[in-house]
């Protein structure tokens, strides 16, 4: 653990405080969490677009509480560290003169993964096999890395003009260490939760795997495996009953696409892949007999 840290402090980036409305013409909103708002700006220094995002400082300080005395890292000091090619590129961070933390991000021009499970559009079809594939490797990287991100879902990925995965959002990622796995905190997404977080059991980064096989699901799906729900109470179900076949949803779906996604979604998690490049070499064995299919029906 001292050893982890030491590293983590040793590439901690240069704090600054600045106005953010000097620095950069904010142009726009493009999103908001619970915990942020993300404007697309320009910054003046370079004239380059960027993605100006601050977070609120009651709400992010109220979460490091919860992991008291154990030094809990920043968001802006994992996503600083963090180069892979599917994981959105943090260029600066700081603090505003409000003593609000921010990040400086490239611009992804792209829409949510949330947009194409909604739509089931074309592009979603032609590509989700590899939008999952390189989701998994950019959950692999983070994972090597010592992180675990603990809210892989639909909205914390974008999907660019190019039709590429990038992950965001790291406020709730913690070290993949012992004393960040204790059993206690339930942060997180309900209904992309795994069991054992549900239950306030000890967690490692196979709490992720759950979360991806639930999003790769819903890509196929357009539903969740279980019945949504918006409160922890719904989401038991994780643990009392199996997620429903995606051939109920799909009959034509590949079968060992299935058997690969609900291995993910197993109750306990030595049921589960054990690392997440387990399940994405074997989307890629996969890959040349799944072909696109049409969309599974609106809901009533």
């Amino acid at each position: 653990m001292l050893g982890f840290l030491k590293s983590l402090m040793e590439r901690k980036p240069h704090v600054q405080r600045i106005d953010l409305t000097k620095r950069f013409e904010l142009i726009g909103r493009v999103g908001q969490g619970s915990m942020s708002k993300v404007w697309r700006a320009r910054d003046s220094m370079t004239g380059r677009i960027v993605a100006v995002k601050v977070l609120d400082k009651e709400k992010t300080d109220k979460l490091n509480n919860r992991f008291k005395g154990l030094e809990k890292p920043l968001e802006s000091e994992i996503a600083v560290s963090l180069q892979h090619p599917n994981i959105v590129r943090t260029i600066e961070t700081g603090f505003t003169l409000e003593s609000e933390e921010y990040l400086i991000m490239e611009f992804v021009e792209g829409s949510s993964l949330s947009f194409y499970v909604e739509t089931q559009n074309e592009v979603h079809q032609k590509n989700r096999l590899n939008f999952m594939i390189e989701l998994g490797d950019a959950i692999e990287y983070f994972h090597k890395e010592k992180w675990i991100h603990r809210d892989i879902c639909p909205r914390n990925i974008l999907i660019t003009d190019d039709h590429h995965v990038k992950l965001i959002d790291f406020g709730l990622a913690v070290p993949n260490t012992p004393d960040f796995r204790r059993p206690g905190n339930r942060t997180g997404t309900a209904n992309y939760m795994a069991p054992e977080l549900i239950k306030r059991k000890p967690t490692d980064e196979r709490i992720d795997i759950f979360s991806y096989a639930v999003t790769c699901y819903e890509m196929w799906c357009k539903k969740l495996p279980w019945p949504e729900g918006n409160s922890l109470e719904a989401v038991v179900q994780h643990i009392n009953s199996p997620p429903e076949p995606m051939s109920t949803h799909i009959p034509e779906i590949n079968p060992e696409l299935e058997k690969i996604v609900l291995k993910g979604l197993a109750r306990e998690p030595g049921d589960r892949w054990t690392h997440i490049r387990d399940m994405t070499d074997q989307f890629r064995k996969i890959a040349p007999q799944v072909s696109s299919l049409p969309a599974p029906p609106r809901s009533a």
